[in-house]
């Protein structure tokens, strides 16, 4: 690797804000170096600056030799020319999401020849962007990582004309004359006639004390894709049972001195894919423990230990250096609190003929017809990938749900008299 041609990220070990930017960079698929620095010396050395503590830790230092102290992943994403500002005032199409049922829509809209944006608040890929292989994905026998899908499919929307807004977040949503108008948290407003919510799912937490003193300093929630370079010889753990769960455990695997997957239920075998399910068998430096849970985080700074319990209410405390959260998570749908948007009691966008389950259907909906299936209780507004209630949590159904999605909208869009443009 050339380094005068990568971006370099430089700071203390176990710094979580250092820890944010690698991972936001792996997500991104920016090529980037990380050096430790412990001391003036190596300060001086790395950065020309003879004091550890005359520098605002992390810096990142870009391939034109510019650098950045401190700086937030906006900060970073601007730089990367990665922020931008809408072209228009109005859309076709605007997407709330860019994982892959997000992008998904988005190529297929732009291809054909909708106005379309995508509005992004992190890195694109979603969930399934920190994922270390994706093997189950048709095309790929060898397997993806989920971060260099992601990118190929936002370099392939791009390619058709969509634009990409990274580092927005939508804070307020209304719908006025049938169309959607979404207040960014930078104060600009997006109009359009129609749009798809592929906002997919946050993490879910363990709801432990001291987890959000130790997030990011040894517990980090999803796979870690970012992080395996730093597990080498270190002691794993994971709490989850699907396939999320268990290809980061074959790929820390690889290197730590031991994996062990903390699973609630007693079986494998409804949550897993077969094929993981037999590679973790067959892994000697990977174990499961079954019907437990992790009861407690131990450490001052960075991770150190942990209690698991059994079912029966037993403890012990083991060591550890690493502790991975894979254990799903609750929709992001907050931005539709105040619409008439049907949600179930878990806040999952409701679509299609499953609208017809829930009582205020009946009150908010104002077409003759039914709603388009992936359509929710707001005409011309769609919902697609995890986000949505009753949705396949895999991969290649958020993509087929994005494209199937944009067909609706043509539909939508022919019949409220805008075809696109």
């Amino acid at each position: 690797m050339d380094g005068a041609s990568v971006v370099r990220v430089l700071g203390a070990a176990h710094s979580k804000e250092a820890y944010e930017i690698r991972d936001f960079l792996s997500r991104g698929v920016v090529e980037y170096e990380w050096s430790e620095i412990a001391s003036n010396e190596a300060c001086l050395r790395e950065l020309g600056v003879a004091k550890f503590d005359e520098i605002d830790w992390p810096v990142v230092v870009f391939p034109d030799g510019s650098r950045l102290e401190a700086p937030s992943l906006a900060d970073i994403a601007a730089k990367l020319g990665w922020v931008s500002r809408p072209r228009y005032q109005e859309y076709d199409l605007s997407i709330y999401g860019a994982g892959p049922a997000g992008l998904s829509a988005a190529v297929y809209a732009a291809s054909e020849g909708l106005r379309a944006v995508v509005i992004e608040r992190a890195a694109v890929g979603g969930q399934a962007g920190t994922s270390s292989l994706i093997e189950n994905y048709m095309g790929f026998p060898q397997g993806i990582a989920g971060a260099e899908l992601a990118e190929r499919a936002r370099q392939q929307a791009v390619k058709f004309g969509v634009e990409l807004l990274m580092m927005r977040e939508g804070v307020h949503a209304t719908f006025v004359n049938g169309k959607i108008e979404v207040n960014l948290a930078d104060g600009t407003l997006l109009r359009a006639s129609a749009n798809i919510c592929a906002t997919g799912i946050e993490y879910r937490s363990l709801g432990i004390p001291d987890e959000q003193r130790l997030l990011n300093a040894g517990l980090y929630y999803g796979a870690g894709a970012s992080e395996a370079p730093m597990c080498a010889g270190k002691r794993i753990f994971i709490v989850g049972g699907g396939n999320s769960a268990g290809q980061a455990a074959m790929n820390f695997a690889r290197t730590a001195k031991c994996v062990t997957l903390i699973v609630r239920g007693e079986s494998l075998a409804e949550t897993l894919s077969h094929y993981l399910l037999d590679r973790i068998a067959h892994t000697s430096n990977v174990r499961v423990v079954f019907e437990s849970s992790v009861s407690a985080i131990y450490g001052d700074t960075q991770l150190e230990a942990l209690q698991i319990m059994n079912r029966s209410g037993g403890t012990q405390v083991v060591s550890a250096d690493r502790l991975f959260v894979c254990i799903g998570g609750a929709p992001n749908t907050e931005w539709a609190k105040d619409t008439t948007i049907v949600r179930d009691r878990n806040g999952y966008l409701v679509t299609g003929a499953d609208l017809s389950d829930f009582p205020q259907f009946g009150t908010c909906w104002p077409l003759e017809r039914r709603p388009y299936f992936l359509e929710t209780s707001i005409p011309g507004s769609f919902a697609a990938g995890d986000v949505r209630y009753g949705s396949v949590k895999r991969v290649a159904s958020a993509v087929g749900e994005g494209a199937m999605a944009v067909t609706f909208v043509h539909r939508y869009l022919a019949e409220s008299g805008d075809s696109g443009r």
